[in-house]
């Protein structure tokens, strides 16, 4: 009878946060491919055979080969690594940017608040991708200059949100009592606020994870990413568009890779979304 009450248990949450569980499945799975990419991939991703050029896929070449006979499948488990790592960095640079400049905004407000916002505006007036391409094309193309430029071009959304969320809370009465005991700024805003203002920021972050990665993907497409040799989805989509007509497998499973990524981060997020919704709390109740 326990054990029939727990699957009903476990059933029941399953159906409840479908796009959460289903999310988080397929997220799991990109980071599992990424970090055990040596013992997934069958051949060396950069390593070259000119007598195996434009192998469609088979047994021994799950996806095919490229123009220069490197094993594409092996090349998308590898790219796998630099579109989750650019990903996470370029978006944990952005929270650190966003949350740090929003729980400033937010709590002392006035003149602190006017600039900061007003800065927030006049970034957002830029189109991301643009400016993006901008500063790239004064730099190095490189993993660490996508991620940087990435991070310090996408914390606006996260320091509108947090400003709101801290402007919410300030008011509330633990936080006019720590005033009153004489508490520094400081503790007030890092202990008492910003843990409260935390739920939507993670949201906010599991969905810019898809969008960082499309950002490196596009950049690499485009020559301005991650540089060949080494492998990126973005630049293994490249190779693929040069020889869409004879080779169509260069482009159909790094971008498989890539939609399905950016699905299940979004999944993920609009699956906490619906978890971490107080609405959502009280009807389940």
């Amino acid at each position: 009878m326990e054990r029939n009450k727990l699957q009903k248990i476990i059933f029941s949450n399953i159906n409840r946060n479908l796009l959460l569980f289903l999310g988080a499945a397929i997220v799991l799975f990109f980071i599992i491919v990424a970090i055990f990419a040596p013992f997934i991939a069958t051949y060396d991703p950069s390593a070259t055979n000119l007598k195996g050029t434009f192998l469609p896929p088979s047994s021994k070449h799950f996806f095919g080969t490229d123009d220069i006979g490197r094993d594409v499948f092996s090349r998308v488990v590898y790219g796998s690594r630099v579109s989750l790592f650019v990903g996470f960095i370029a978006v944990g640079i952005s929270l650190i940017i966003g949350v740090v400049l929003g729980l400033a905004s937010g709590y002392y407000g006035g003149k602190v608040d006017s600039i900061i916002m007003r800065f927030t505006d006049i970034m957002l007036s830029f189109p991301s991708f643009f400016l993006i391409l901008a500063v790239i094309a004064f730099l190095k193309p490189s993993i660490i200059n996508v991620m940087i430029v990435i991070g310090f071009t996408g914390w606006m959304g996260v320091a509108r949100l947090v400003r709101a969320e801290v402007m919410s809370v300030k008011n509330r009465e633990y936080i006019t009592a720590a005033i009153l005991q004489g508490l520094s700024h400081k503790r007030i805003m890092f202990k008492h606020i910003l843990p409260n203002v935390l739920s939507p920021v993670f949201v906010t972050a599991t969905l810019s994870i898809a969008g960082a990665i499309l950002l490196e993907s596009s950049l690499s497409f485009l020559g301005l990413g991650v540089q060949p040799p080494t492998a990126s989805w973005g630049n293994i989509l490249t190779d693929g568009q040069k020889n869409i007509t004879n080779a169509w497998w260069l482009s159909f499973f790094p971008g498989l890779a890539i939609v399905f990524t950016a699905l299940g981060y979004n999944l993920l997020g609009e699956g906490l979304r619906d978890l971490l919704d107080p609405k959502n709390k009280q009807n389940n109740k």
